[in-house]
């Protein structure tokens, strides 16, 4: 069991190291070099002075948009999140804002994102932004949504009255984990868009690629057996070596 839990560690950090969007690239696309020793000369060690504390919002690492809220010089307070022990909202989720200009309104997630506690909600909370402006052009004023915080800024609505409630998950009969509302007890479905990806928009609509995708029946087959021996004895036994010398008794003090 351990030497599986660490191969699926190096299998996630090698997706993490070598995939489409390396993770090398994103923070090379954001760092931000104060000074370092030049390259190429063994007297000088390699040393560079590089900014620590960035500012991460809903804006990709590797755009303009984030260099400009990190600019040189421009430090920002930290954020603290209150920590999430299990993850309720999903995208497609009816909610009711509860603070703000928007509060008592209703609306769907349309995007979720876990790392800051942040939720989007179509056409609540917005605000206007003039995009493309310069000297010679006055810009174009755009209406966006900002995000909302799960823990104090939303709550999830009752299917059966319609108000905002709290939740909390339980298991079924048949051993399915579910969201219940704590005002009605009726279940919260989870809805059909949170599974949507970039592959597909449902698992059952999903179309295998024989030449790409693993079937399923190799994924399930069981290639490994787990042994009480050590890694020498397995080699031993394959290539027919026995064992016939007897261990010096040892003793403990």
């Amino acid at each position: 069991m351990r030497i599986f839990g660490f191969l699926s560690k190096k299998v996630g950090d090698l997706t993490v190291k070598y995939s489409n969007l390396p993770e090398s690239y994103i923070k090379r696309s954001y760092e931000q070099v104060y000074w370092k020793n030049p390259t190429g000369y063994p007297q000088y060690p390699k040393a560079q002075v590089t900014r620590k504390k960035f500012r991460f919002t809903t804006n990709r690492p590797w755009t303009a948009q984030f260099r400009q809220q990190n600019e040189t010089g421009v430090l920002r307070k930290k954020v603290f999140l209150e920590p999430v022990g299990e993850w309720s909202f999903f995208k497609g989720d009816r909610v009711e804002v509860m603070v703000g200009k928007d509060k008592g309104k209703q609306g769907i997630v349309t995007q979720v994102i876990q790392e800051r506690n942040w939720v989007f909600v179509e056409g609540l909370n917005t605000h206007l932004r003039v995009v493309g402006k310069d000297k010679d052009f006055p810009g174009v004023t755009v209406q966006s949504e900002a995000p909302l915080l799960v823990t104090t800024d939303v709550k999830l609505v009752d299917p059966e009255n319609l108000k905002p409630t709290e939740i909390e998950w339980r298991y079924t009969e048949e051993g399915e984990k579910v969201r219940v509302s704590l005002a009605s007890s009726r279940i919260i479905p989870v809805p059909k868009s949170a599974e949507e990806t970039i592959d597909y928009k449902s698992k059952d609509l999903y179309i295998a690629n024989p030449d790409k995708d693993t079937s399923a029946d190799v994924v399930t087959k069981i290639t490994f057996e787990a042994k009480l021996r050590t890694f020498e004895m397995d080699i031993m036994e394959s290539m027919g070596i026995k064992e016939d010398r007897v261990p010096a008794k040892s003793y403990w003090y």
